[in-house]
């Protein structure tokens, strides 16, 4: 009797703790909504989107955030360009070919790069890439590729853990196989294994997609937050989240309203990679 009386509770439990996240998506979903489309109504869909200007305070204001939105895919298209081919190889080093006393201090450091906060990464930025990509480069030093580079270094925890657990899970009868038929060691990782892991790697990329979109202070110490269009990987740009984070303290009414639709804007383009990645995800599969 008592055995069932405690399932009961720790499926009601259970039960409540399953709600609890899908009332806090809703509230989230409705919030932004409720305070982001009257904004952008009041703006102008086109203007909003599309404008290239953005000056709160000007008379009449303007709230043009294409600038950011293309700084936004930039840089996030840069640290995808650097982090994922590192991320993945590493992933596929550790899983097949790392030695047992070098992974021992290996994994433990993947893992802790996780956990660096990322106002320590910024300043990481703002001290160490900053510097050398002035001097190797040109310019300033805080521009799009400052900011790919460390946030393709910040995604790498995401990509090479998820890509390792995904190689790792694949059955080894596949390498097994790969072997009886004559292929050599390397050949049945990359050919034989790793394909029979693209879900799980696929994965990794979309969460890593997410991490550096979504990134905030760190951009914000190394990108020069310049409201403009982007006029080449050596000068600096805002995103879409360095824009709420910088004017959300002191913006009031239309100006509050237009960085909460920016907010929407951005909740729109996650919403849409995970449903490229559904997609891809049954096109592999």
């Amino acid at each position: 009797m008592k055995t069932k009386f405690f399932e009961k509770l720790m499926e009601i439990i259970f039960f409540i703790s399953a709600c609890a996240s899908i009332v806090s998506v809703i509230l989230i979903c409705y919030f932004m909504f409720a305070n982001g489309i009257p904004a952008i109504g009041k703006i102008g869909i086109f203007n909003f989107l599309l404008g290239k200007d953005w000056s709160p305070s000007n008379i009449p204001p303007s709230f043009g955030i294409f600038p950011m939105i293309v700084g936004s895919i930039y840089v996030t298209a840069g640290a995808i360009v650097l982090g994922v081919p590192i991320g993945i190889l590493t992933a596929i080093y550790l899983a097949k070919f790392c030695p047992k006393q070098v992974y021992k201090f290996l994994k433990p450091a993947i893992n802790l790069m996780a956990g660096i906060p990322s106002i320590i990464y910024g300043f990481f930025g703002l001290v160490v890439l900053v510097p050398l990509t002035r001097e190797l480069f040109g310019g300033t030093g805080s521009s799009i590729l400052t900011a790919s580079i460390l946030l393709g270094i910040m995604i790498l925890p995401t990509i090479i853990g998820l890509s390792e657990a995904a190689i790792k899970s694949v059955p080894s009868s596949y390498y097994e196989g790969a072997i009886a038929l004559g292929a050599t060691h390397e050949y049945s990782i990359f050919f034989a294994m790793l394909p029979a892991a693209k879900s799980g790697i696929l994965s990794s990329i979309v969460l890593g997609i997410g991490r550096a979109i979504g990134e905030t202070m760190a951009v914000i110490m190394v990108a020069g937050n310049q409201a403009r269009m982007p006029k080449g990987l050596l000068k600096g740009v805002r995103t879409l989240t360095a824009n709420i984070v910088i004017e959300m303290g002191y913006a009031a009414e239309l100006h509050r309203e237009a960085l909460i639709a920016t907010g929407v804007v951005l909740f729109v383009f996650i919403l849409l990679i995970n449903g490229l990645f559904s997609v891809l995800k049954r096109k592999v599969a």
